[in-house]
């Protein structure tokens, strides 16, 4: 028994994985069952943020954050988060120029791409006239805005942005007489606001979710002129036409909105090439085990594991807003992801 035990407990350096050590079955067992309550419905808690360390040491060295948030890119870039995830894609190219929350760019890199298309309108009812965002700075209209309810939802810093490239903010638009509320739920959810007259504009993205529906209200999208187009693509954002075939109530031509695409595992360009190639592998070994949707009939890619020869390239619904860490690019070419 003994001699045994001693088995048990030795370690081999040739090989790559010790899953009978000791720390690694602890480990092992409190990730795995992580991993099973973030797949249960009724537990809320969804968000992990994963600290690693050598046994015994006194720092944390290395650490993962399952948040969707814009505001982790801070934490990425001070180095207490070392792989992160955030959706869109388009929060990346400000971070990277240094734009909006971040007031120093940020040298974010790409690691892969969840793939999901998705963008962000600005819908307002028709009877408001208005058709452009320099509309409503111009006519100075009172809007009753509702816009996403979680404050550290992305489609804030976004919505921010653009109105701020337009000359105006949400809080002018209160000053003009207008309302600009936080409501919970998804923009579908939040129709009946429109329905009853509360509201006469929502701001947001997951447009597969409400565009229909609110095209079917009488409510328009509004779209950019050429000046204020210019301004936006130099922050880095896409415009995305609004596809007649996606949505055949539409009327008007030209109406365009905001990419809102991809959801991209990043890190810092500093961070070293050992540590993405160790991250790049475990994801390449567990992509079957990862479950993986994109609902929409732009990117239903189908259900089941990690797509990830389409995770690594610059894709409609997955686009690179920020390059392939210099590491990354070698594995997914090596692995013949990449060519």
């Amino acid at each position: 028994m003994q001699e045994q035990n001693r088995g048990y407990y030795r370690h081999d350096s040739t090989q790559k994985y010790s899953l009978r050590a000791p720390q690694s079955m602890r480990a092992r067992l409190m990730l795995e069952v992580a991993s099973e309550l973030a797949a249960v419905s009724a537990w809320p808690h969804k968000q992990p943020l994963i600290h690693m360390r050598a046994q015994g040491a006194e720092e944390w060295a290395f650490t993962l954050f399952g948040s969707d948030s814009a505001h982790v890119v801070h934490q990425v870039a001070s180095g207490e988060v070392n792989f992160a995830i955030v959706n869109p894609g388009a929060i990346l190219a400000l971070a990277i120029r240094g734009l909006g929350p971040y007031t120093t760019p940020v040298p974010v890199r790409t690691i892969a791409v969840l793939p999901q298309f998705d963008q962000l309108g600005f819908a307002v009812n028709a009877s408001t006239g208005l058709k452009t965002l320099t509309d409503v700075k111009e006519q100075r209209y009172p809007l009753k805005l509702s816009l996403r309810g979680q404050m550290d939802h992305s489609s804030l810093v976004i919505v921010n942005e653009i109105v701020k490239a337009h000359g105006f903010t949400l809080a002018d638009i209160v000053s003009w007489g207008g309302q600009v509320r936080h409501d919970k739920g998804t923009p579908d959810v939040r129709m009946p606001f429109v329905k009853s007259g509360e509201v006469d504009a929502v701001w947001d993205e997951a447009m597969p979710m409400y565009a229909v529906e609110a095209l079917d209200l009488g409510m328009r999208f509004l779209s950019f002129d050429d000046e204020h187009a210019k301004k936006v693509d130099a922050m880095g954002l896409k415009r995305v036409p609004l596809n007649k075939e996606l949505y055949p109530q539409i009327t008007e031509t030209g109406v365009q909105t905001i990419d809102f695409s991809g959801w991209p595992v990043y890190t810092l360009a500093s961070t070293s090439d050992e540590w993405v190639r160790f991250f790049c592998e475990a994801l390449d070994t567990r992509k079957d085990k990862i479950p993986f949707y994109a609902p929409g009939p732009v990117s239903a890619l189908g259900d089941g594991g990690l797509p990830l020869d389409r995770m690594c390239r610059d894709t409609m619904e997955g686009p690179l807003y920020a390059p392939l860490h210099p590491a990354a690019e070698a594995y997914w070419r090596e692995k013949g992801y990449l060519t």
